[in-house]
């Protein structure tokens, strides 16, 4: 059977006059049918009766397998994004607050690929999913855990995970690499076990493994100049490691991200209609650039922008991480209506909407924190789960308390240096829970 080399496309005729165009973009596999665009499942697990009839069924059963594959886990009952049963027993980051000073902490590339977890004989995802990596890639990995990332290259994301998530262990995988930034089951500190990984690797042979590099953080301007720099480069952030610092379970303060964020404009041209808990009012923004590409913003509002969001017209400030290799931004988030915007049509921008690049210094939220003592609750509803999370201040300690609604959660409390900085932190906080679903009640 014929087959399509990576980059390239195909025609195949359907019932009607015009043909349906097939491609492969990273070893994804797509078609133009409305059978292949309107499935509900990851572009990489979509099939239809034309890539099938071009590609055979074999082939296509190689690369998707040929059972529906398993649900992913799902995140924890008890909390938002903690880790399952079903996943390994991670290390997550929490988010630097822009204040707290990291002097003497190890600073490392965020690599914009896939956290892979190697359990002595396959690679396992965040939640527990297998990536199927061919044999001649493990080769020479040691039986025991390491952690690190399947990684293509900067700029490459998509291109990864189209690679590491096909069953069919392609030869494309020979571009992929597995970094290695940690050693989960050694013992000692952080630099005990990076020295051991220094040591070991080379004696390993595994062609496709290699040890993530770090540098000692000489305080917050080097910090910025090094984020400046691997921006430039095409790379997502830092991660920030705390010296003498131990293989924690579960998001810690011990390990640290830092990336910057971007504000741009558009125009509102749709409303999407809300599911879930916000069935019956907003769901996203359908907005527009000045270059015409449109996209999605469904995070980031308030119930009362949810129930009230800007008219179609509207020019809207969002915030984004970067643009996907089709321009579009990821991981956009609403931040407010133009306040110069009186009019329910504006017209379009007709110049780039990207804000100058002083926006790129990383994120300080202007969320309302809570007062003293005083309590933000926010709840999320969706997929099947229902998850509440509350935060309050204590003098120099955050509190917060998050669980499945309808228990009593669990709580747990950071301490910063001052009141002030306690009260940025919790701003902080906020914004990321809002990003992620989560309306203030």
């Amino acid at each position: 059977m014929p087959d399509l080399d990576d980059g390239k496309t195909a025609e195949m005729l359907g019932s009607g006059s015009k043909p349906y165009i097939l491609k492969n973009v990273g070893g994804v596999y797509s078609c133009s049918c409305p059978a292949w665009r309107n499935q509900s499942i990851a572009i990489e697990k979509r099939t239809c009766k034309h890539l099938r009839k071009f590609r055979g069924d074999a082939a296509e059963d190689a690369r998707i397998g040929s059972a529906t594959p398993p649900k992913p886990a799902t995140t924890d009952a008890t909390g938002d994004e903690e880790p399952t049963a079903a996943g390994p027993p991670l290390l997550l980051a929490e988010s630097w607050d822009a204040t707290a000073d990291l002097t003497g902490w190890w600073m490392s590339e965020k690599l914009d690929g896939v956290r892979a977890y190697w359990d002595g004989s396959r690679f396992l995802s965040r939640l527990g999913n297998v990536y199927h990596a061919p044999d001649w890639f493990v080769q020479g990995l040691p039986p025991m855990i390491l952690d690190g990332e399947l990684w293509v290259g900067r700029k490459a994301f998509q291109r990864t995970v189209g690679i590491v998530r096909r069953q069919d262990k392609p030869d494309i995988w020979k571009e992929v690499r597995f970094l290695i930034f940690d050693a989960p089951a050694a013992r000692g500190t952080f630099e005990s076990r990076m020295e051991f990984l220094g040591q070991a690797i080379p004696g390993w042979k595994a062609a496709y493994a290699a040890l993530h590099p770090h540098a000692v953080c000489r305080g917050t301007d080097h910090l910025r100049g090094e984020l400046s720099r691997v921006e430039a480069l095409g790379g997502e952030g830092l991660m920030l490691r705390k010296p003498g610092s131990k293989y924690e379970t579960g998001r810690s303060s011990t390990l640290l991200k830092v990336k910057s964020f971007h504000d741009a404009e558009a125009v509102v041209v749709a409303h999407e209609a809300g599911k879930g808990r916000h069935k019956g009012r907003l769901g996203a923004l359908v907005v527009r650039l000045g270059n015409g590409k449109e996209f999605s913003v469904g995070t980031g509002f308030s119930d009362r922008e949810r129930e009230a969001p800007p008219a179609p017209g509207a020019t809207i400030t969002f915030r984004y991480q970067e643009l996907s290799d089709g321009g579009i931004p990821r991981f956009p988030s609403f931040v407010r209506v133009r306040s110069d915007d009186t009019t329910a049509k504006s017209p379009l921008p007709a110049g780039p909407v990207a804000r100058p690049a002083a926006a790129k210094a990383p994120v300080v939220t202007t969320a309302a924190a809570p007062t003293a003592g005083g309590k933000r609750y926010f709840e999320c509803v969706e997929d099947g789960a229902s998850k509440f999370w509350e935060v309050w201040v204590e003098g120099v300690e955050v509190c917060t308390r998050w669980g499945k609604i309808g228990t009593d959660g669990r709580v747990t409390k950071k301490t910063f240096a001052t009141a002030e900085k306690a009260q940025t932190a919790a701003g902080g906080m906020i914004v990321e829970k809002t990003d992620k679903g989560y309306g203030k009640k």
